[in-house]
């Protein structure tokens, strides 16, 4: 696992961009979908609403290793992390997640019986963060080119085990 300032770190990164693509195993096959973070901070874990009879509930209940990536092309930042899922449907939990966002996507309230948290165990990830502009970066992969070097386009680090 990270440390407290590398967890830090992962979420400076992704607490505004919001939005990752969570993907799961169904039947064989990989299937991605955009799924919005509802927590306030990031102690190893990530929080994303869900139904419980969704498709991916299903998914996570068959193969529970699923990956999560978030970007900000902006930004030039990049996270890939990967762990283990669980839906939980922990009531004190739901009600400090919930918001008005969440609510829109859901015809009842937190207390319907199919709201539930998609709880994700972060056990490994990378993130990539170009530190300079782009004309800096052009640069450096044309001075790449020139030398057969390769480019230094900014930090770029893995994390995590995969026990």
């Amino acid at each position: 696992m990270s440390s407290p300032e590398h967890k830090e770190k992962i979420w400076n990164y992704i607490k505004d961009i919001k939005v990752g693509m969570l993907t799961t195993l169904n039947e064989g096959e990989l299937r991605a979908r955009p799924m919005y973070v509802v927590q306030k901070d990031y102690d190893g874990f990530l929080w994303f609403f869900t139904r419980k009879s969704s498709e991916k509930a299903d998914e996570v209940h068959e193969t529970r290793d699923v990956c999560i990536s978030f970007a900000s092309p902006a930004d030039d930042v990049y996270v890939s992390l990967t762990g283990t899922a669980r839906v939980t449907q922990d009531g004190p939990l739901i009600k400090k997640c919930w918001n008005p966002f969440v609510a829109a996507w859901f015809e009842g309230d937190e207390n319907d019986d199919d709201v539930a948290l998609l709880e994700i165990k972060v056990k490994k990830g990378e993130h990539w963060d170009a530190r300079d502009n782009k004309i800096t970066q052009l640069y450096e992969i044309a001075k790449a080119n020139m030398s057969d070097e390769t480019p230094d386009l900014g930090e770029n680090q893995k994390f995590g085990t995969s026990q």
